[in-house]
């Protein structure tokens, strides 16, 4: 069956096809990743972190060639893919250069031994089940910080981005990680929660939507795995004040990055009464200006949405919210033609009728609001299910981070939104999902934290 297919979202034209793993070809990778294991979990940390280090420097070396392999399977601009894949190089360099610190023993107190401490052992198998939206930056996430502890992976990629997830493959390959520590499985879907149920599949983190992730973590909690979701995201970003043209094109920027399909993009833009009209104005008219066309040429700013399925679908959340009485300032409508091009697109007087007040929109749209102080602003930045990240902007600084310390969010900031740093840690509360990846943080998840204690040979009786 073929299910993996590149198909130029620009263009609309198939490029290549693979077909996916049949159950006796998945058997044999899990196989593959449970002999490996026993191996590679004996290796030293030095050596694994050698091979971070040399995959970051190819991550580094092969950036354009890495962002054309993602333009041509979901559209991200080059220039933008450029940066994952040097992100992708931090990430890697980040694990690789503190691994002797991230794998070093807790000590703890003797309370009556000789010695307490708590050893990082790897769980074992590991499967993960990554997006489309950032080919490289994803699995990244989920393979440095398990590679230094020592699990196996199989990894699913996203069914329009196996040449991305193969290309990785083999860079780690050539970074020198031996045979069956890491595989991509191009399964479908529907066979994920057979691989979940076998015993030596030892944990799974996925990054998808909530569908995705509540039928993993179905599969998961049934058969006693540990699991981590990373799932959407209705981010707010709140302006109380500072220089407004600034902040609106910033906000601008963060929000059509990506062509808007990031869960931690600012789609809800919730601005005060005094500021409104002027933040709105050069919101709009930075939107007007995104060039959006052919992520091959370097003067875009918005390249296609991944598909034209996940366009129309996006489209109907803004005729939902148009039909309803919302607003378009700027766009509001697909591209014609071929490829599946929408255009940046400012909505106001989004009201809670419409489907566009609590369900994601992934793609290049945004959401402004109006709040008449800063509780209101709070209020309305919580009226969500999802919990990923938020921003809060003002030049008050003490008024901003109390602000943004009342986001009901995982990731909380001032003055930047959506930050991704290898040293920082990414995840969310509610609908958004659980657990954390990066920073040292990812390296606590799927680990066996081993308490070791010492005491003294016990003596004769007396």
């Amino acid at each position: 069956m073929t299910t993996y297919r590149t198909q130029n979202p620009s263009t609309g034209k198939v490029v290549r096809s693979w077909d996916s793993l049949d159950p006796r070809e998945v058997g044999t990778a899990i196989d593959t990743a449970e002999e490996a294991f026993t191996s590679w979990r004996r290796t030293s940390v030095e050596e694994r972190a050698g091979v971070l280090a040399r995959t970051a420097h190819l991550f580094e070396q092969r950036a354009e060639e890495l962002a054309g392999i993602a333009a041509s399977e979901m559209g991200k601009p080059v220039s933008q893919g450029i940066a994952e894949a040097q992100l992708v190089a931090q990430i890697f360099d980040y694990y690789a250069q503190r691994a002797d610190e991230l794998m070093a023993d807790e000590v703890l107190p003797d309370q009556g031994a000789n010695s307490s401490r708590v050893e990082k052992q790897p769980l074992g198998v590991l499967l993960g089940v990554m997006p489309w939206n950032f080919p490289y930056y994803q699995l990244a996430r989920f393979i440095a910080p398990n590679l230094l502890l020592g699990n196996t992976l199989l990894l699913k990629p996203a069914s329009i981005c196996a040449a991305s997830a193969l290309e990785m493959e083999k860079l780690l390959a050539q970074a020198g990680l031996p045979k069956g520590v890491h595989q991509t499985l191009l399964v479908d879907s529907s066979q994920i929660a057979d691989i979940i149920a076998d015993p030596r599949v030892r944990g799974v983190s996925l990054t998808g939507s909530e569908g995705a992730g509540a039928s993993v973590a179905a599969a998961a909690g049934k058969h006693l795995k540990k699991v981590v979701l990373e799932l959407g995201g209705s981010d707010p970003l709140i302006v109380l004040g500072g220089d407004i043209d600034a902040v609106a094109s910033t906000a601008a920027r963060a929000r059509l990055s990506n062509a808007g399909q990031a869960c931690n993009s600012p789609k809800r833009m919730i601005v005060l009464d005094e500021f409104y009209d002027t933040f709105v104005d050069k919101l709009s008219a930075a939107f007007s200006a995104a060039v959006v066309g052919d992520p091959q040429d370097g003067a875009t700013d918005v390249g296609p949405m991944s598909s034209t399925n996940a366009r129309d679908e996006l489209m109907e959340l803004v005729d939902d919210a148009v039909g309803h009485g919302a607003h378009v300032l700027v766009g509001g409508y697909p591209r014609e033609g071929a490829g599946a091009f929408m255009e940046a697109t400012v909505l106001t007087d989004v009201t809670r009728d419409m489907r566009a007040w609590s369900e994601e929109l992934f793609g290049p749209v945004a959401v402004v609001c109006r709040a008449a102080d800063v509780d209101e602003a709070v209020a309305l930045a919580n009226e969500t299910d999802f919990g990923l990240s938020g921003s809060v902007w003002s030049d008050d600084l003490e008024l901003a981070e109390a602000t943004a310390r009342r986001l009901d969010v995982g990731m909380a900031y001032v003055n930047e939104h959506g930050t991704s740093l290898a040293g920082l840690p990414f995840g969310g509360v509610g609908r958004s999902g659980f657990g954390r990846e990066l920073g040292d943080y990812g390296v606590d998840e799927f680990v066996n934290k081993r308490l070791v204690r010492v005491s003294d040979p016990v003596g004769p009786e007396q």
